[in-house]
């Protein structure tokens, strides 16, 4: 594991599950994706630290939490790369601001941190992307297809198949 996450930006609380999404915004993080997201890549790599802490996630009865995920943020850390502004599904298209495998490595470092320090084990219902959310955990979501395609590798296509791609690159860095 080559990055670490700042101590200071991590608290001693119960979390079960790591969920990846891309913000569907430009490279830079955004007033609203540190609204959303506990932690923003931007293009070049740099981490980003959203305005809750992982901590506001424990219990979100005070509605005061990084709302990432509807039906799934307690007990969720919400990790995002900042990206995929006027990306299209199907016929994809990435948009102005694709995701990099800059981003998307960072982002593995990331989560492989967050597993250690949480002890989260990665299994396909504990470390996930968006896009697997109603699949894997039942949870209804609203169309969300992040993460389901990799701009800079345009074999991997769907979400189990980015999916099982990041829980493997998150294994090989613990």
């Amino acid at each position: 594991m080559s990055y670490r996450l700042p101590l200071d930006w991590l608290q001693s609380v119960k979390m079960s599950r790591v969920i990846l999404h891309w913000s569907a915004g430009a490279w830079k993080a955004s007033d609203l994706d540190k609204e959303h997201y506990h932690f923003i890549i931007e293009n070049a790599g740099n981490v980003v630290r959203g305005d809750h802490s992982i901590a506001d996630n424990v219990n979100t009865g005070d509605d005061d939490y990084a709302a990432h995920t509807r039906g799934c943020n307690t007990g969720s850390i919400g990790v995002s790369m900042a990206c995929m502004a006027g990306a299209t599904e199907s016929p994809f298209n990435a948009g102005r601001f694709p995701m990099t495998e800059t981003q998307w490595n960072r982002a593995m470092e990331v989560i492989s941190h967050l597993a250690s320090y949480y002890h989260i084990p990665v299994t396909d219902k504990t470390i996930l992307s968006h896009a697997e959310v109603q699949k894997n955990l039942g949870i209804q979501q609203a169309g969300k297809w992040d993460v389901t395609r990799l701009p800079f590798d345009l074999s991997v296509v769907g979400a189990r198949a980015c999916g099982d791609r990041m829980r493997a690159q998150v294994q090989a860095l613990l």
